[in-house]
């Protein structure tokens, strides 16, 4: 009941209001309208004498974008470490770690396990200096060495942008802080 009548109430407001009711500019004499102002003519630009054009048959062309071509045929190759610095951090107790971890040797912080298959920095005819790492990490509980790990990361990460392929996983924060030469061994002769 209540609800019909507002709307039978909403319905005969909408059409007192559409209905033309005194305004009170009505009393209000009326005032001419002006035209709107016209913008004045804008003068022809005077003719200008021919410039000779230079010869440009001699010239070099520029390459195309797509045949970009540079003084050496091939681009110089990224220089190889023997090692990651890594930062992990435990997001339940705030444990953070920097550690390293070798070339193709796993190492385990908590309920990671972190392969570093490949470690570099760009090459000096890159523009951008960064170092990136190609990484495997598995999630593996710590008491739990019969249960299956699991794929947690898989590619390649980016010291300074890593947002560009982040390691995502609800309890760790993993990320890449440089790449670093293996420490020579003890075992080397000494020169």
């Amino acid at each position: 009941m209540i609800l019909a009548s507002i709307a039978i109430g909403g319905a005969l407001g909408w059409r007192a209001l559409a209905q033309d009711a005194p305004r009170p500019d009505a009393g209000a004499p009326t005032l001419p309208r002006s035209e709107p102002a016209k913008p004045d003519p804008v003068p022809p630009a005077p003719p200008q004498a021919a410039v000779p054009t230079p010869e440009v048959e001699d010239a070099p062309v520029a390459p195309a974008i797509g045949n970009v071509t540079s003084r050496s045929s091939e681009p110089l190759k990224r220089p190889r470490y023997g090692a990651a610095i890594l930062q992990a951090v435990d997001k339940v107790t705030a444990q953070t770690l920097r550690f390293e971890a070798k070339v193709g040797q796993p190492v385990r912080f908590k309920g990671l396990v972190i392969t570093v298959n490949a470690c570099e920095t760009t090459a000096a005819d890159e523009e951008a200096v960064d170092s990136v790492a190609h990484l495997n990490v598995l999630s593996q509980p710590e008491g739990l060495t019969s249960a299956p790990a699991r794929d947690a990361f898989k590619g390649w990460m980016f010291a300074q942008s890593p947002g560009a392929h982040p390691f995502a996983h609800p309890v760790y924060d993993l990320w890449l802080i440089a790449c670093k030469a293996e420490a020579p061994s003890q075992d080397a002769p000494k020169a």
